[in-house]
C-alpha cells in the first residue's frame, strides 16, 4: 500500500522548511523530528504571557513583562566581566536593561538613545533596582505585531532556539492538508472536538495557558487520534492472529466437575467467570489470544488447569509453559493431585530430560497418551510433536514476547493461547501493551487465604527482628529474608547478601540458613531453593532472585531489607510469597530512616492494602507509565500528545471504537476507513498498514 499523495509535502526533507539547514536538521533529529509531519506533533509544553502592559508598575516582579519604552543612556562596563546597562523608561517607571558579554556597537544599534522600542523579558528587583536581564525580544514599534500576546514554548535540544522551532513549526503547518474525518461522528459531536486541521493549527497558536492544558479540546482530539491509531494497529494485529483458523474445542465439563468436587473449597465467582470466558473463546473456530490477569494468590493456576481440561475434554492436548525449571516442577506438584482427580495423564518435560526417558515422553506425546504437558522452553524444540495441541498456557507474560506466542501457536494447528500474569496492570496500561489480547481478571481471593500482616520497622531495630526470627524458627516456621539490590553491581549485592547470611547463621545456627543470589551457578541456586522448599533450611537469604511463583506454604515470614528502594509492584510481588499456608503470615518492611516523601508513600500504601490493582494504580500515579513496566522492555508505545496516566479513559474509548470500526469494515474501505488509513500513515503505524495490505 503506497503512501497517499496528499501527505507527500509532510514527508519532504526537513531542510525544505523555513530556516532549517543541515545543522538545524541534525539538532531536530535529537528530538525525534525527521520530517515536517513530526513537527506538527512537537507540541508546545507551556507558554509565556507577552500581552502588552502600560508600565512595569502594573506587575509584581519577578515576572515576564512586555512594555513600550523610551531608550535613555547607555552605561558600558568599567571593567572586564561587568555588565553593560541601558536605562529605559515606560510611561510611568524607569528601569535598566542588563547585558553580559555584549558588544557596544551592537547594543547602540539595537537600542538607539531617544527612540521607542518594545521590550519583553523577565523583570527582577536587584539591590532595590528593577532590571530586565537579556530581554527575550527588542522590537521597533512598527514590528510589535510580530510578537504574539501568548508565546508558545517548545521542547528544545542543543543547537535549537525557540525562534527556530516556532518558525519551522509554522512552515510545516502551512503544508498540513485538510483531511477527511476518521473520528466517529457522534463521538466527535458529543466531545465537542474540532476537525483535525483546526486542532493542529490551534495547538501551535495557544492564546492562554488553558489552551496548553491536556484538557483543551484540540489537545484532547489529537491525543485521541494517537490512541485510536495505536488501538487500530493492535486490533488489526489481533484480527490477523484470529484469521489464523483455530480449532473449536468444546468442553463437556465432565473432567472439570471431577476436579471441582475434589477441592476442599469452592471456586470464587471470579474464577468461575474467567473459566467461562476462556471456554467460550475455545469453543469458537477462531484462535483465542487471552490474558489472565490475577493478583498474587488469586487462584490463577486452578483457572488455567480447568482451561486445559476443556482442551482434553474436546479430544485434544494442552501444554503449560513456565519460565524456569523450578516453576515448571512446582506447577507439576500443584497440578498432580488435580490431574489425578480428573483421571488424566500429566507429564513434565524440561531440559533435564535426556536419552531414553526423553524419547519415551516424546513418543507418548506424539501418540496422544499424554493429555497435559508441563514444561520449560524445552517444549519449543524441533523434535517435540503433539498429537493434537489445542491450548497453550504461558506463565508470566514478560518473559514471553509476541514472537514466542506465535511460535507456540505453530506447534498445534493454531492452538489457543492463554497468558497468565501475576502483575496487576492498571487498565490503561493493559490496553496499551496487551490491546491485541482479550483480558480476564481475577479480582477476589480464594476462601481461607488470610491477609498478610505488614509492618514497617527501621533498620536500627535489626537485632529485635533477628530475636523474633529465632523464636519463629524454633516454632518450625520458615522465613524469606530479601536483601536489597545495591546500585547496579552484582558483586556488592553478593557481598551484602553474603554478610547477612553469615550474621543470621551465627545467630540461628549451622544448617538453618540458606543463601541464593545472582552470582551463583544455576545448579547451586536450584539446590538452595529445593532445600528450602523441602523444609530442610528454615531461613532463605536472597537477593530478588526468589522467582515469582515459588510456592512454600510453610513460609510465613517475609523480611525485606531497605524496602524503601524497591518499587511498589516489586514489594507487592515479594509479599505474595507468604500467606499461602494456614499460619498467620507477616511481612516486615525494614527501611533506613529518614524516609523520603515518596518512600513513605510507597511503604504506607503497601501496609494499608493488599489489593494489587489499587497498588498498581498508585504505582502508576507515583512513577509514571514508562517506569512501571520498565520502558526499555515494556514495548509501551511512545505517545507524543496523549498522556497515558491522565487520559486512561480515552484509551478505553479508543479501543472499543477501533474494534467496532474493524468489525464493520475489516479492510478499511469505507469513507471513514479510508480516512483512518491516512491517520495510520500520519502517525507512522507502518505495522498496521502492512496488516491491512495482508488482509
Amino acid at each position: 500500500m503506497s503512501r497517499p499523495e496528499q501527505l507527500f509535502p509532510l514527508y519532504a526533507d526537513l531542510e525544505t522548511l523555513d530556516g532549517v539547514g543541515p545543522k538545524t536538521a541534525r539538532a531536530f533529529a535529537a528530538l525525534g523530528v525527521e520530517r515536517p509531519k513530526d513537527l506538527l506533533f512537537l507540541l508546545p509544553h507551556s507558554g509565556i504571557d507577552r500581552s502588552r502592559k502600560a508600565s512595569v508598575r502594573d506587575v509584581v516582579p519577578p515576572c515576564t513583562v512586555t512594555v513600550e519604552v523610551t531608550v535613555g543612556g547607555h552605561f558600558p562596563p568599567r571593567s572586564k566581566g561587568r555588565p553593560y546597562r541601558v536605562m529605559v523608561r515606560d510611561e510611568a517607571f524607569e528601569f535598566q536593561l542588563v547585558f553580559f558579554h555584549a558588544r557596544a556597537d551592537y547594543l547602540t544599534k539595537l537600542l538607539p538613545t531617544g527612540q521607542k522600542r518594545l521590550v519583553s523579558g523577565r523583570v527582577e528587583i536587584f539591590d532595590g533596582v528593577a532590571q530586565m536581564v537579556h530581554p527575550d525580544h527588542v522590537l521597533r514599534p512598527e514590528e510589535a505585531g510580530e510578537l504574539p500576546p501568548f508565546e508558545p514554548v517548545y521542547p528544545l535540544t542543543a543547537g535549537l532556539t525557540q525562534k527556530q522551532v516556532a518558525k519551522a513549526a509554522q512552515s510545516a503547518l502551512a503544508r498540513a492538508p485538510q483531511l477527511p474525518e476518521w473520528i466517529d461522528g457522534p463521538l466527535k459531536l458529543r466531545e465537542g472536538w474540532p476537525d483535525w486541521h483546526a486542532a493542529i493549527t490551534a495547538v501551535h497558536a495557544p492564546r492562554t495557558a488553558a489552551d496548553i492544558a491536556l484538557t483543551a479540546p484540540y489537545r484532547l482530539r489529537l491525543a485521541y487520534d494517537e490512541l485510536f491509531a495505536h488501538q487500530l494497529t493492535l486490533s488489526l494485529a489481533r484480527a490477523s492472529l484470529r484469521r489464523g483458523k483455530g480449532v473449536a474445542s468444546l468442553g463437556t465439563g465432565i473432567l472439570q466437575a471431577r476436579v471441582l468436587a475434589s477441592l476442599p473449597y469452592a471456586a470464587t465467582a471470579a474464577q468461575t467467570r474467567a473459566v467461562a470466558e476462556i471456554a467460550a473463546d475455545m469453543a469458537t473456530p477462531l484462535r483465542m489470544n487471552r490474558l489472565l490477569q490475577g493478583d498474587v494468590g488469586s487462584g490463577k493456576t486452578l483457572v488455567a488447569f480447568l482451561a486445559l481440561l476443556v482442551a482434553v475434554e474436546s479430544g485434544g492436548q494442552g501444554v503449560m509453559m513456565a519460565p524456569t525449571e523450578i516453576l515448571a516442577r512446582q506447577h507439576l506438584e500443584i497440578l498432580s493431585p488435580l490431574a489425578k482427580a480428573a483421571g488424566i495423564h500429566l507429564a513434565l518435560l524440561t531440559g533435564r530430560d535426556k536419552g531414553s526417558d526423553r524419547e519415551a515422553k516424546l513418543a507418548d506425546l506424539a501418540a496422544g497418551r499424554i493429555d497435559v504437558l508441563v514444561g520449560t522452553h524445552a517444549v519449543f524444540q524441533k523434535d517435540v510433536h503433539f498429537h493434537d495441541l489445542r491450548l497453550a498456557v504461558v506463565d508470566e507474560q514478560h518473559r514471553f514476547g509476541v514472537a514466542q506466542r506465535m511460535e507456540l501457536g505453530a506447534k498445534g494447528t493454531a492452538a489457543d493461547v492463554l497468558v497468565m500474569t501475576a502483575t496487576p496492570i492498571p487498565r490503561s496500561l493493559a490496553l496499551a501493551s496487551y490491546g491485541d489480547m482479550d483480558v480476564s481478571v481475577l479480582d477476589e481471593k480464594p476462601a481461607g487465604r488470610k491477609p498478610v500482616k505488614t509492618a514497617l520497622i527501621t533498620t536500627a531495630r535489626i537485632d529485635e527482628v533477628v530475636a523474633h526470627l529465632t523464636r519463629a524458627v524454633a516454632e518450625g516456621r520458615q522465613v524469606y529474608w530479601v536483601c536489597p539490590l545495591v546500585e547496579d553491581s552484582e558483586l556488592v549485592d553478593y557481598a551484602s547478601a553474603e554478610a547477612r547470611f553469615q550474621q543470621l547463621r551465627a545467630a540461628l545456627g549451622e544448617g538453618v540458613v540458606g543463601l541464593v543470589h545472582g552470582q551463583m551457578p544455576p545448579a547451586d541456586k536450584d539446590a538452595a531453593m529445593a532445600s528450602f522448599v523441602a523444609g530442610k533450611t528454615a531461613v532463605l537469604v536472597a537477593t530478588t532472585v526468589i522467582e515469582v511463583g515459588v510456592n512454600v506454604p510453610n513460609a510465613s515470614i517475609m523480611v525485606i531489607e531497605r524496602a524503601e528502594i524497591f518499587g511498589l509492584a516489586q514489594l507487592h510481588q515479594l509479599r505474595g510469597r507468604v500467606g499461602r499456608g494456614a499460619a498467620q503470615s507477616t511481612c516486615l518492611l525494614m527501611y533506613q530512616a529518614p524516609l523520603s516523601e515518596g518512600g513513605m508513600r510507597r511503604l504506607t500504601t503497601l501496609r494499608d492494602t493488599e489489593d494489587g490493582f489499587r497498588i498498581a494504580e498508585e504505582d502508576l500515579a507515583m512513577r509514571g507509565a514508562g517506569d512501571l513496566i520498565g520502558t526499555a522492555q515494556s514495548g509501551l508505545p511512545k505517545f507524543r500528545v496523549a498522556d497515558l496516566e491522565r487520559q486512561s479513559a480515552l484509551m478505553a474509548v479508543a479501543q472499543s471504537d477501533a474494534r467496532r470500526l474493524l468489525a464493520e469494515d475489516p479492510g478499511l474501505q469505507s469513507p471513514r476507513g479510508k480516512a483512518a488509513r491516512l491517520l495510520l500513515w500520519l502517525l507512522d503505524q507502518d505495522r498496521a498498514i502492512k496488516l491491512i495490505s495482508v488482509g
